[in-house]
């Protein structure tokens, strides 16, 4: 899977967004919100082929997490940006 790429991740003070650059006008039902470390992740990721694994791998290697809590917490994320339309078909 791979992240879209006309999306755009903007850091506005401590605020995460990941905005569609190519709308005339900004449309605030599609603006998403990410804490830090989901952020952390869509940089990480950004134009590359990754899987489950890949995001887990990250997690474990940059954060003092649990392989399980890493598995959990992937999963749920690539959930949401999967239902938020967020990877590219």
């Amino acid at each position: 899977m791979k992240l879209r790429a006309d999306l755009v991740l903007r850091t506005i003070g401590s605020d995460h967004l990941i905005v569609d650059p190519s709308q005339d006008m900004v449309d605030l039902s599609t603006v998403y919100t990410l804490n830090s470390s989901a952020a952390w992740l869509w940089e990480q990721l950004k134009d590359k082929e990754f899987d489950l694994g890949t995001v887990v791998e990250l997690l474990c290697e940059n954060y003092d997490v649990s392989g399980e809590q890493a598995q959990s917490d992937a999963e749920i994320l690539l959930q949401d940006f999967e239902k938020q339309g967020l990877l590219e078909k």
